[in-house]
């Protein structure tokens, strides 16, 4: 059986009164059988049964909640014994004087009398029914529980997602756009195109990466208008190799993951070295899995490469812990690795 926990906070009194239904119907054919007298098994049930509800949801809703979560469990445990004993007393009176003045036919004599065996072996009876039904009642609350902190932590972990996928840096942009100006100053003629590429980019980021996957394709279309972009602001001072080989059609992949590395590279590599920059970028699919590689200089020894420490830490952390929320743990795997010279990043993903 496959139980749904979202059906748990449905429950209603229809279900209590199924559930005390059946139980009394089992109670009945149960005793009735045993004694070989339904009539009389169904007037003591019905008897029994009412009391054996109060105990059940006084334990429930009052003594649990303000005796045993408040940890004042001696309280609880004389409370509940001596309801159950007066519950005990009550059966006995209803049963004497309304079905039988034998009251305990199944003991080993007959019984006119509260005494200690019947006393002691009724209160037994009663502390397992109560028992059964206290034990159903923290079950449907651990389960109603669960699905509660199963729910936030969805909506906590879509949030952190959702904040992880917009992290592209805001200096990209802004540095772009003083690019537009000064190509719009000077009438050149990369100005449509440079706008083009940029309005494509955003357009992607903004709309384009709500769910979970995006295609690889789409995806490779990004990461080139970014590249393109990057181009013209670094005319010819930046040299990108970028290779792509294998099946990228119907392969998905989470969105704007690749490009972090990418963004990295260069923030990196171009932006922090002075002179000509060059950035490899490899894609290769085979079969299920994308093995991604970037590799870019290291920053020149300057005040840049404390910084370059700290910041591309702070995006590789985005990048890891987007991984481990999107990801199983034998869907990729992530090497970074770094000398004086280069600094090299490997992914190898799955995108089926």
């Amino acid at each position: 059986m496959k139980f749904n926990s979202s059906q748990v906070s449905s429950i209603s009194i229809v279900h209590h009164v199924i559930f005390w239904s059946v139980y009394f119907l089992f109670n009945v054919f149960k005793w009735g059988s045993y004694f070989d007298d339904y009539l009389y098994s169904f007037k003591t049930n019905l008897f029994g049964f009412p009391i054996h509800m109060i105990l059940c949801y006084f334990n429930i809703y009052f003594l649990m909640p303000q005796y045993v979560f408040k940890k004042r469990y001696l309280s609880f445990v004389l409370l509940i014994l001596s309801s159950i004993f007066l519950m005990v007393v009550l059966k006995f009176n209803l049963t004497y004087y309304l079905v039988s003045n034998n009251v305990w036919p199944e003991g080993p004599v007959p019984t006119h009398k509260l005494t200690l065996n019947y006393t002691i072996d009724m209160m037994i009876g009663e502390l397992y029914v109560v028992t059964f039904v206290t034990a159903i009642k923290i079950t449907l609350d651990f389960l109603k529980e669960h699905k509660r902190v199963a729910d936030l932590e969805k909506v906590q972990l879509e949030t952190e997602l959702l904040f992880l996928k917009t992290q592209i840096s805001p200096h990209f942009f802004f540095n772009t756009l003083n690019n537009i100006y000064s190509l719009a100053v000077e009438n050149s003629k990369k100005t449509p195109k440079i706008i083009l590429k940029l309005s494509e980019l955003m357009r992607y980021l903004l709309y384009d990466t709500g769910s979970k996957k995006q295609t690889l394709e789409n995806e490779i279309l990004c990461i080139q208008n970014y590249i393109d972009l990057e181009r013209i602001r670094h005319n010819d001072e930046l040299e990108v190799d970028m290779s792509i080989s294998g099946d990228i059609q119907d392969k998905k992949i989470a969105p704007i993951l690749l490009l972090s590395f990418i963004e990295n590279a260069f923030k990196h590599g171009a932006q922090k070295n002075i002179g000509k920059v060059k950035i490899d970028i490899s894609l290769i699919i085979k079969k299920d899995f994308l093995y991604f590689r970037t590799s870019n200089p290291m920053p020149l020894k300057t005040q840049h490469t404390e910084r370059f420490n700290q910041s591309s830490g702070i995006g590789l952390e985005n990048v890891k812990k987007r991984l481990a929320l999107g990801y199983n743990k034998n869907d990729y795997k992530l090497k970074i690795k770094s000398d004086e010279n280069k600094f090299v990043v490997k992914l190898k993903i799955k995108v089926a």
